[in-house]
């Protein structure tokens, strides 16, 4: 039972991010509060009220009407561990050096601290004083003299809470953290249903929602990555939650590597989310003094919908995630190689592809796979891998001449010339390399066990110091001798072999070192992630990256769907998305170049990846308008706020509305995916306007923002897959 001392947090300390009260502790939003308590008899955190802003504890309290086999089951917990009479599954687990696991965490001390500290290894959202808050509550086994620390920051204005813990080991013996979460939350006794964002190569981040019963329900990933199966984010939401109502909370990982998402209702009715790393492939060593910290998870509330909880999302990955000086920067439309060429080139070509890129008014040049090998020349799939040297044959004059010329090219209806960009995949090695020739041992391996391709690929191992220094050492050689403006990092394969479960946290640890070092070292250097599309897209990866290849199909139905979801967590600025040829490779499917483009301006980073010399004549003279018609839509996808009007698999008229950050400016997108004759258009209402507001409609007149929204608007569709782009102004 909660105890009876605990003094209530009065209302005029309501506004402050963080009050302390005693043994009382309040995290506050602008519309969301969090609270938790010690509990006088035993010391542990005991959670009160995560939700709508509150002033004082709820007074609804634990109420249970029996026992039970559990002494622990109706106690909502900050930090569940293992061993002490609470069956659900626990945040913590850790092997001490005798063998046992049980642990007994109990409340030492606090620290309250203005802004908020970084994570050593990890990347970590980030603010000055006035942005965040942070509270880190520490606690203290005295059976194994292990220390526990649960850092909490606020961002008041975003309605975020960002949790990690520190696990350290101040004993005289050696123990294991088998099970470290990030975050772990006891919600009352309700009915919840979960949101997440599963998939597969091409077909990544679709949405799905489902009940939350009885028993363990979840997800997450053992591929060494956030992986495509599924993304590291959860949301909860109530039965009738839509885009623009009801509660959301939102949980989002930042983290590159296998995790785990476990959503567990007991016996009695609560319901506990558990978001972290991968315990199985953790069993982390810790000696004496050694500690080891969760990546953070960051959590979000909103009492206004799906919707508002993404825009949350969105304005905080964007202004405290993202570290790019190229955030915030509109981004230059692109032409990447791949698809136009794939391994078949040389100099002359790829020359050829970039003069022919500058007719139509691109601005950014990539050169993709197969530019690199000597003993192993890369023109296939099969080699090449590990060695980041010019090929000589296919350019003999090497890559800095092909770049300079390419950056003489003006870009057709503008004063710009073109910039050289590259594709890199330097966390891969194929064994027909002189890499692999001299350092077999740097691969990923499990003793005698085989060593399994895929893609004719191994992965080196980036625990190792000797491997980041090699990658760092390779990718900087050509960076700091070609005039390369853009890189494509891609990751083409999942970890199969591993010699330890806790080298999984150990690569990863490695490969954020490789990033900020790298990002650093070129800060004017646009870096891209990618992972056969979005097998990557982490907030992890966007601490160093500003943006993320969404997915390896370009098919504008898959994407329409791909995108909204992705935009569940992730802002549409951090979305590479390019229009491709058809018939599509991945489907077949046939799609008009304007509803191609379109689509593709809904991401951040919009570009074309085909061979413009071999598309039909009269998709020739569209591809200008459309570009010019990208860069007009570009400054209001990267730095404004998302409105999924229509979601896609609710309907054959998807629609999306993005306001810019003023509000003065709004770009519609609205899609026909099949066209159904004799049949009336549906009204489709706007959102997040300024309703006392006048705003100039496209080729309409002009409204007032309450008759767009309420009132609605109506378009005239043609065939299959039309689609409209529409500018909306505040006069």
């Amino acid at each position: 039972m909660r105890t009876t001392w605990i003094s209530p947090v009065s209302a005029e300390t309501k506004a402050k991010p963080v009050v302390v009260d005693g043994p009382s502790f309040a995290l506050n939003g602008k519309k969301v509060s969090y609270r938790f308590h010690v509990d006088s008899v035993t010391g542990d955190l005991i959670s009160d009220h995560f939700g709508g802003s509150v002033s004082e504890d709820p007074v609804a309290q634990i109420l249970t009407n029996g026992g039970g086999w559990s002494t622990q089951a109706h106690i909502r917990r900050e930090f569940p561990d293992l061993g002490r009479g609470d069956f659900r599954t626990p945040a913590v687990h850790v092997k001490h050096a005798k063998g046992y696991t049980v642990c007994d965490f109990k409340y030492k001390s606090h620290t309250v601290i203005e802004g908020k500290p970084a994570l050593p290894d990890l990347p970590s959202t980030f603010g000055q004083d006035e942005d965040v808050t942070t509270l880190v509550v520490h606690l203290w086994d005295s059976y194994s003299s292990v220390a526990a620390d649960l850092s909490y920051s606020i961002f008041p204005k975003h309605d975020a809470l960002v949790r990690s813990v520190k696990i350290t080991n101040k004993g005289d013996s050696s123990i294991s953290v088998e099970k470290l979460a990030s975050l772990s939350v006891d919600f009352p006794h309700s009915d919840y249903e979960m949101l997440q964002l599963q998939g597969e190569w091409t077909r990544e981040c679709t949405r799905t929602r489902r009940k939350v019963d009885y028993g363990m329900q979840g997800f997450g990933s053992n591929t060494g990555y956030s992986s495509h199966y599924h993304n590291p984010f959860l949301s909860l939401v109530t039965p009738t939650t839509t885009e623009s109502h009801g509660e959301a909370w939102g949980f989002s990982l930042v983290y590159t590597g296998s995790f785990s998402v476990e959503v567990e209702k007991s016996p009695q009715g609560l319901t506990r989310a558990i978001v972290g790393m991968n315990p199985c492939q953790l069993s982390w060593p810790l000696a004496p003094g050694q500690s080891l910290a969760s990546p953070e998870c960051v959590s979000v509330y909103s009492e206004r919908g799906v919707g508002d909880m993404s825009r949350k999302f969105h304005r905080l990955y964007r202004q405290h995630l993202i570290r790019s000086k190229f955030v915030n920067e509109t981004r230059p439309v692109l032409l990447n190689s791949w698809e136009g060429l794939y391994f078949n080139f040389d100099e002359s070509t790829i020359y050829k592809l970039a003069q022919e890129s500058a007719k139509y008014g691109v601005k950014l040049f990539v050169l993709d796979d197969g530019w690199f090998g000597d003993k192993h020349p890369r023109v296939d799939d099969k080699a090449g891998l590990g060695d980041w040297v010019v090929n000589p044959k296919r350019f003999p004059n090497g890559l800095k001449s092909l770049a300079e010329n390419i950056n003489k090219l003006k870009a057709a209806n503008s004063d710009e010339t073109l910039k050289f960009g590259l594709w890199f995949e330097p966390e891969m090695i194929n064994q027909n390399s002189e890499l692999y020739e001299q350092h077999p041992e740097w691969v990923l391996h499990a003793g005698q066990y085989p060593r399994s391709e895929t893609r004719q690929q191994l992965v080196l191992n980036a625990a190792l110091p000797e491997v980041q220094e090699f990658i760092v050492k390779s990718v900087s050689n050509i960076l700091e001798t070609v005039p390369v403006a853009y890189i494509k990092w891609d990751n083409n394969r999942g970890i199969h072999e591993s010699p330890t479960p806790d080298n999984h946290h150990a690569y990863i640890i490695g490969m954020y070192r490789v990033f900020e070092r790298l990002t650093s070292k070129f800060p004017d250097v646009i870096w891209e992630g990618c992972a056969s599309g979005g097998g990557r897209f982490d907030p992890g990866i966007l601490h160093y990256f500003p943006q993320v290849w969404t997915s390896d199909n370009m098919d504008a139905l898959d994407r329409i769907h791909i995108q909204f979801g992705t935009s569940l967590v992730y802002p549409a600025s951090t979305m590479g998305a390019h229009i491709s040829a058809v018939p599509n490779d991945v489907t077949g499917r046939t799609t008009p170049l304007r509803f191609r483009a379109h689509v593709a301006m809904m991401g951040g980073s919009f570009g074309l990846e085909l061979n413009p010399d071999v598309i039909p004549e009269e998709d020739k003279a569209l591809i200008p308008e459309l570009i010019a018609l990208a860069e007009r839509v570009n400054p209001v996808i990267i730095k404004g706020d998302m409105w999924r009007l229509v979601l896609p698999e609710s309907s054959n008229y998807p629609a999306a509305l993005f306001i810019s950050e003023d509000g003065n400016q709004a770009v519609l997108f609205a899609f026909q995916i099949r066209s159904t004759s004799v049949h009336n258009f549906p009204l489709l209402r706007l959102q997040g306007l300024d309703a006392s507001a006048m705003y100039k409609l496209e080729g309409q007149g002009t409204f007032s923002g309450a008759t767009l929204m309420n009132g609605g608007i109506q378009y005239r569709f043609g065939a299959d897959y039309d689609s409209k782009v529409v500018f909306i102004e505040k006069v």
